[in-house]
């Protein structure tokens, strides 16, 4: 990135260049499907529809993938993608989380995407042009605008990364950055491990034959397939931890929903079938649960290997969904039962501030946690009783809601009061200034953020405090 502000506009868009790009082109603006816009990018290529995740072998590199929706079994093919339309899905889905974190332009909740768009066709995606993504048909021309940022501030308020990909960690430290604020390690778990960690452990008990097959074959050089989990886990971690050492690097523990659990490899034998897995078997509830200890057991070995043996003690590790007190503290017997101890080698717990309970209660986590960081994606749909998920009710997600906001006021104001940091990784900072300005007149001690909306973010919060003083 290189300290470099980067704008992208379509050509054809400004008043000066339309008539001459109409005359070239023969092309209407009019979009073809538009849909909620993620990033602020612009990708365009050949369309390839894909309805079947059983026919993503048919993609290729630098074609537009248009979708349904995407599940963890899509992701080992979305880096290839130049673009990202799907038919369902909100701002905060699985899609959107994902593409963000790639640095993918996508369009999500189109509803008709894959009726409308043709493989082979060629397509525009443009995410330039505000919250409502456009699909234009043919290759527009666009041009990115750089605008050099040779002094940038410094703010009391940390600036921290979202990171998820290990391949890309050593990359972005050229970003300015106080740290890494989010590791999701669902991305290595379903791009690099692949298999459900109860099926390398109950690897002789498979049901599923194909199953058994493709993960013995991933795990051809291990007697002991569940070690497998451990090495990939660890070496991925270890990377983030490593590009971004001395700097605090919080790992987030495991938080598949059951569904997306049993698309892994062996998943099925291992998940219930819940209706709403968004609200269920998640997070915290899983780790000392009997039906799933042994999958949390690696997680612990991975994370004790990259705290002690590789010596990257600023690893933090932080709790998702963790919806009370009392389970806070299973939690963290659990994980030393496995050698982490809370304290021990200067290890932190944090705890992610998603849920009504972790705000209404948040002066008893305080107790049991030793920082917070705020998921505005979970923390708004709790709170506004939708399902993030859900493009019928994605309308009325919005992190800005006063409802939100003042759930928002309450926890940093509390945390603060118990002498504990409190972050927020969620991502409304990264797509509403105002938005930021409001967390940092709250206070809050850092933000997290897609590394792609960083630079913009990072003037903004300068600004914000300025105007505060």
């Amino acid at each position: 990135m290189n300290n470099v502000l980067r704008n992208y506009r379509l050509v054809g868009k400004t008043k000066e260049h339309r008539r001459e790009f109409l005359n070239n082109f023969s092309l209407s603006f009019h979009p073809l499907v538009t849909g909620t816009s993620v990033g602020e990018t612009i990708g365009q290529g050949k369309a390839r529809v894909i309805v079947d995740v059983d026919r993503i072998n048919e993609f290729q590199s630098g074609e537009v993938l248009v979708t349904n929706r995407i599940d963890p079994d899509w992701e080992p093919i979305l880096k290839r993608a130049s673009a990202i339309v799907t038919n369902s899905g909100g701002r905060t889905c699985h899609a959107a989380i994902l593409a963000r974190e790639m640095g993918i332009p996508a369009i999500v909740g189109c509803d008709n995407a894959t009726n409308i768009l043709k493989t082979g066709q060629e397509i525009t995606v443009s995410c330039a042009e505000g919250e409502t993504g456009k699909v234009y048909q043919g290759l527009l021309p666009y041009e990115v605008i750089e605008v050099a940022l040779e002094k940038l501030p410094r703010t009391r308020t940390h600036i921290m990364l979202n990171v998820g990909n290990p391949e890309e960690a050593f990359g972005l430290t050229a970003v300015p950055n106080d740290g890494v604020g989010l590791v999701r390690i669902e991305f290595m778990i379903a791009n690099h491990i692949k298999a459900h960690p109860l099926a390398l452990v109950h690897f002789d008990e498979l049901e599923d034959e194909l199953a058994k097959y493709k993960i013995a074959e991933l795990t051809a050089q291990y007697e002991d397939k569940a070690q497998f989990f451990v090495d990939k886990l660890a070496q991925g971690v270890g990377a983030i931890a490593a590009a971004f050492y001395p700097k605090p690097v919080i790992v987030r523990l495991s938080d598949f929903k059951s569904n997306e659990y049993a698309h892994l490899l062996g998943g099925k034998q291992f998940e219930p079938q819940e209706n709403n897995p968004m609200i269920g078997w998640r997070g915290a509830s899983r780790y000392y649960d009997e039906r799933y200890r042994e999958g949390f057991a690696l997680e612990c070995q991975a994370m004790k290997r990259v705290r002690d043996e590789m010596g990257l003690t600023n690893t933090i590790l932080m709790i998702p969904f963790c919806r009370t007190p009392q389970e806070g503290r299973r939690v963290l017997a659990e994980m030393a039962k496995h050698g982490l101890v809370q304290g021990e080698n200067s290890l932190q717990v944090h705890v992610m501030c998603e849920l009504p309970s972790n705000v209404q209660l948040a002066d008893e986590f305080s107790q049991v946690f030793d920082g917070f960081s705020i998921g505005s994606n979970d923390l708004t749909q709790l709170t506004l009783g939708l399902d993030r998920d859900s493009e019928l009710v994605a309308h009325l997600f919005d992190e800005r809601d006063e409802a939100v906001q003042q759930t928002i006021a309450k926890a940093i104001a509390t945390v603060k009061q118990y002498g504990r940091k409190i972050s927020i990784c969620g991502q409304a900072p990264s797509d509403y200034p105002e938005f930021t300005r409001f967390l940092v007149k709250q206070g809050i001690d850092s933000i997290s953020l897609n590394p792609d909306s960083v630079l913009k973010t990072l003037l903004e919060i300068a600004t914000a405090e300025e105007d505060s003083q």
